[in-house]
């Protein structure tokens, strides 16, 4: 049956769920089965361990491989402490933009794939039409690994995965891997007149985050391959984006926690850079312990994606290319579940409305010629499919 819902009208829906990454996306779940089941399509979940969160999954059309994936992915990021001028909950239109909180990353796509699902079982495709929206996906792409094995198991397998990610509908065909470490940082307190016989945890925790500037350093004077050279930066990154610890300033710091964040280009691994660093604060715990035995430092694995690499002649760079006419070469710095869904058998590239700049910031938005574009790409493809 006919889409109940315009584009426009699922994305006001979409955007009105906080799907903040903390909290539940159930009630938005709940929704897209609901709106799926409406246009006679069956939608399946795939669960977090403690079934506070989902993904969801669905196809349309003949159960024959060949077709197309639609992937995004449900959750947001905060709003606390960000200066809004409107509700970041309600779509608002202004001088051709619509803002909210995920217009831009990722909701917007997802609106515009819920329709193009509609769209395809109105009008019947040859090929199939699949759509896959994950959990946790600004966390660490957490949710899309048991997604995309089961979609594997259970569905015909797809010639190309779409992950709309904002590029303003660039062909994006590679962007680096990541990983991240939270770490703790264990001291022993002492007067800071005698930190000789202490361990300050701070200080400790500043000779790895020193490592991460020498390994910057390195990595940005050195040549980059080929395939590096096209990011932005063309070096595997290392970043401390948090950190906090200490008492007093006369006291030695019994603790310390920081998190660590690697962005790989292609080429190289995240594995690898994981390895170096817990070689480094492996040493520097040796040292530590040394000094006074119950010093520690734990290093708790936070996520770990894998990069998207250019496919040569690749089936979804190919069908992208085709639906957008555009045919730049197109590279990214940020992570997206396109990696995933490669590592796991299957051409993917990146293409979806917005821009990236406007992503996580306080009056995210959308632009309407970017959503109206979005949803030009969608009515060719189902045509497409058709075909």
């Amino acid at each position: 049956m006919p889409s109940p819902l315009t584009p426009r009208q699922i994305l006001e829906r979409l955007v009105a769920f906080p799907t903040v990454s903390r909290e539940t996306n159930l009630p938005l779940v709940d929704w897209v089965e609901e709106f799926l089941n409406d246009c006679g399509i069956t939608a399946h979940r795939v669960w977090n361990e403690e079934r506070t969160k989902a993904s969801l999954y669905a196809h349309v059309g003949p159960e024959t491989p060949g077709g197309v994936v639609l992937s995004g992915h449900t959750d947001v990021v905060p709003v606390e402490g960000q200066d809004w001028t409107s509700d970041p909950w309600t779509v608002t239109e202004r001088d051709g933009r619509l803002y909210g909180r995920g217009t831009c990353d990722m909701k917007g796509f997802d609106a515009l794939a819920l329709a193009a699902m509609a769209l395809a079982q109105e009008q019947g495709v040859k090929r199939p039409l699949q759509l896959a929206l994950s959990y946790d996906e600004e966390v660490g792409c957490l949710g899309a690994p048991a997604m995309i094995e089961e979609m594997a198991r259970r569905l015909p397998k797809a010639a190309a995965v779409i992950v709309g990610e904002p590029s303003r509908m660039r062909v994006v065909t590679g962007h680096k891997g990541g990983g991240g470490y939270l770490c703790r940082v264990k001291g022993v307190e002492v007067h800071s007149s005698i930190l000789h016989r202490g361990v300050n945890a701070v200080m400790a925790a500043a000779r790895l985050i020193d490592w991460a500037n020498r390994k910057n350093a390195e990595s940005a004077a050195a040549t980059p391959t080929p395939l590096a050279a096209l990011f932005d930066p063309p070096w595997t990154s290392v970043h401390v984006g948090t950190i906090s610890g200490g008492t007093a300033g006369n006291i030695t710091a019994g603790s310390c926690r920081f998190d660590v964040g690697f962005r790989a280009v292609p080429g190289e691994t995240v594995e690898d850079w994981a390895a170096a660093f817990e070689a480094e604060a492996r040493a520097l715990e040796v040292e530590l312990k040394a000094i006074r035995p119950e010093a520690a430092i734990e290093l708790g694995r936070l996520f770990a994606y894998p990069p998207l690499r250019p496919e040569p002649q690749g089936a979804a760079e190919a069908l992208a290319r085709r639906l957008t006419g555009d045919n730049g070469e197109a590279v990214v710095s940020y992570g997206t579940e396109a990696g995933q869904f490669q590592a796991a058998g299957y051409s993917a590239v990146v293409c979806g409305p917005g821009d990236i700049a406007q992503a996580h910031q306080p009056d995210e938005y959308l632009e309407v010629s970017e959503f109206e574009a979005g949803w030009s790409f969608m009515q060719r493809l189902v045509r497409d499919l058709a075909a």
